[in-house]
């Protein structure tokens, strides 16, 4: 039995195809994770920040089908040169908009990249101590689905490692 192509579109092939800002960047100022590769994507984001709280360079890694590359690579372009309140802000469906639309079961590849952002931006004040009245008491629904990814990888992780006669392994 075939499968139809995903009805990506050419923005997402070409990001696909030549990601922008792939790859670790060891003199990140803040990186974060979401998703994990036993789930099937994941992402991690690298921030480069400076003293006025500007993001001058961004990078990531990703693990994942090419809608989870285009997304992660669109954001680190769009947040180049923006305060991390500006960052901030920037949701999925902005950058769903910026790759041309997802596939509706590609929606979440949006929604992990900006987790990724978030959890980055939100390490970068829990390092130094403090939090801006613009990030919120409580997880944003990108950081929540990015935990979330988390812990189904685990509990798949887990159910993997069974043994035949049922036991886990250690």
């Amino acid at each position: 039995m075939s499968r139809a192509p995903l009805p990506y579109s050419q923005k997402i092939l070409e990001l696909f195809r030549n990601p922008k800002n792939l790859g670790r960047m060891e003199d990140a100022t803040v990186s974060a994770t979401a998703g994990s590769p036993a789930c099937g994507d994941m992402i991690a984001f690298y921030l480069k920040i400076d003293e006025n709280m500007i993001i001058t360079r961004a990078s990531f890694e990703s693990y994942g089908c090419a809608a989870n590359i285009a997304t992660a690579s669109m954001l680190t372009e769009m947040v180049k040169g923006k305060s991390l309140e500006e960052a901030w802000r920037i949701s999925w469906k902005d950058v769903a908009n910026e790759v041309g639309g997802l596939p509706a079961v590609k929606l979440h590849c949006g929604v992990l990249a900006v987790g990724a952002l978030r959890r980055a931006i939100r390490e970068f004040f829990k390092e130094r101590g403090f939090k801006p009245e613009w990030v919120p008491d409580e997880d944003t629904f990108e950081e929540k689905q990015a935990l979330e990814e988390e812990k189904l990888a685990k509990i798949i992780s887990k159910r993997l490692l069974l043994r035949e006669d049922g036991e886990t392994r250690e």
